[in-house]
């Protein structure tokens, strides 16, 4: 197999990005990094430590002491911060709510990518997220850009996030794509776009087994 192949999947929230890149990373025993837990366990921390996001010194202080990494269990990935598994409680809406504006600093943004840059070092990496082909790993060999319609990326979310949050509503979620939406595209630091050599994967009509067989496809020729 050749060295350090890299995937790289963007797009909205909530088009199957991690679905695909998870499925992806274990048919071709590729390394899975979830860049958007990341910007989530993150955010976490700031809720936790009441960080003011306006105050440069306070998320200096705060990025010095996070410090996250992946691990595999059971077949899945974990994320933890400072030693803690937070993958359950980086999915809970409060979270949400949040990792847009911390996503949008400029400090946040340079200690990620550092992060995942050191991550993509001689691996083969799958890793999906907002700004992954265009800034994290502009020279990857796959690029892809997800989208999918906006009613059925909330009825997605919606019922990925009912079981935990069981007093949400449809409404609630697809006002909060809408800003994160946004927010994404239209902010200063590595707004969401998409490069002239990523390929755009519609999923809105494509089930799971039909968008990994699409990105297998991809791939599978550079695998030696």
């Amino acid at each position: 197999m050749s060295s350090n192949i890299v995937v790289a999947i963007d797009g909205y929230s909530s088009c199957g990005k991690s679905t695909l890149a998870k499925a992806l990373a274990k048919k071709l025993h590729f390394i899975y990094a979830d860049s958007g837990a990341m910007y989530r366990a993150v955010a976490l921390y700031f809720i936790r430590n009441n960080v003011d996001l306006q105050d440069p010194k306070q998320v200096a202080k705060a990025l010095d002491n996070i410090h996250l990494n992946f691990h595999s269990r059971d077949y899945q990935t974990h994320i933890t911060l400072n030693d803690e598994d937070v993958s359950d409680e980086i999915r809970q809406m409060h979270v949400a709510d949040k990792v847009s504006a911390v996503a949008a600093i400029h400090d946040v943004r340079v200690e990620m990518v550092r992060q995942q840059q050191r991550m993509g070092k001689s691996k083969n990496i799958v890793m999906d997220g907002r700004d992954i082909g265009t800034v994290v790993f502009p020279n990857a060999q796959v690029k892809l850009f997800m989208t999918a319609d906006p009613k059925i990326r909330a009825e997605r979310r919606y019922k990925e996030l009912l079981p935990t949050n069981p007093n949400m509503t449809l409404e609630e979620v697809f006002e909060n794509l809408a800003h994160r939406d946004y927010a994404d595209t239209t902010r200063k630091e590595s707004p969401l776009t998409r490069t002239e050599d990523a390929i755009i994967l519609d999923n809105t009509d494509l089930t799971p087994e039909e968008q990994l067989d699409f990105a297998l496809d991809l791939v599978k020729p550079l695998i030696v």
